[in-house]
């Protein structure tokens, strides 16, 4: 049986696809254990420096698996509430996983990305679309309203135009998405994984501690009251400046500049 998850190394960066496409790569059960262990494995290491999530098939990610759901439900005396509980705390965990990993996570996204999928690719450090790519949260048209995925989204573009989505089920092409702030960057179809690798290089370029501290500041900083946020952020900078690494930096951009 093939991975659901497969995993390439490009020198130091993690490329990480999601394949399952007979499911349109579900956030099913199997798939969230795959990524946690996988991003925990990435999390400890020394050698990677920027991550990329893409995913095989025709589309990015539909959301969870609603065929798995539906049957765990009906196998249930509960009506699924323990074992849906369960599932969303795994995905939450993966979610919080991605935001904690020292290494910037790129998603590469193409086709659909709707419901627990949107969220992914929101809670991604920067996400890059192909011209195909559509981004929603349409549980809604179920009578599912996409509680979690809000909480991401809500916090990449603006709160009315989240709610919009949310409670219309309306979906986002790549350049309405890149206008709100949820993609960085559109590109052509053949020429996506050209630039997301472009960009995860010339992160891995950086001095790896620097930007290990700075993601991990960008969002503490982001739920602090301005005072406080630029206290931590002059803390967080002070630290830095003593790192052995940035003197010689400092120290190679004046004689360059002389």
């Amino acid at each position: 049986m093939e991975e659901i998850l497969l995993r390439s190394d490009v020198n130091e960066i993690a490329v990480l696809t999601l394949n399952s496409p007979k499911n349109l790569n579900a956030l099913s059960e199997a798939m969230l254990k795959a990524l946690k262990s996988t991003l925990e494995e990435i999390q400890q290491s020394k050698e990677i420096k920027a991550v990329i999530i893409k995913a095989a098939g025709r589309a990015f990610c539909p959301g969870h698996d609603l065929k798995e759901m539906q049957e765990k439900r009906n196998l249930k005396n509960d009506g699924g509430k323990a074992y849906f509980e369960e599932l969303l705390s795994k995905c939450t965990h993966v979610m919080k996983l991605i935001r904690e990993l020292p290494q910037p996570v790129i998603a590469e996204v193409h086709g659909v990305a709707a419901a627990a999928g949107c969220q992914l690719v929101a809670t991604c450090d920067i996400a890059i679309a192909s011209e195909e790519a559509s981004f929603g949260v349409n549980g809604v048209d179920i009578g599912l309203f996409c509680s979690t995925p809000m909480v991401a989204l809500s916090r990449n573009i603006s709160r009315k135009k989240a709610f919009e989505m949310l409670t219309t089920g309306d979906f986002l092409d790549p350049f309405q998405a890149e206008k709100l702030g949820l993609v960085n960057k559109v590109a052509n179809s053949k020429d996506l994984s050209d630039t997301s690798l472009e960009i995860a290089k010339k992160i891995a370029s950086k001095l790896s501690l620097a930007v290990k501290i700075g993601k991990k500041a960008f969002y503490k900083q982001a739920d602090m009251e301005i005072d406080h946020a630029y206290a931590y952020a002059s803390d967080v900078i002070v630290e830095n400046l003593l790192y052995k690494e940035t003197n010689q930096g400092m120290n190679d951009f004046l004689n360059k500049k002389n």
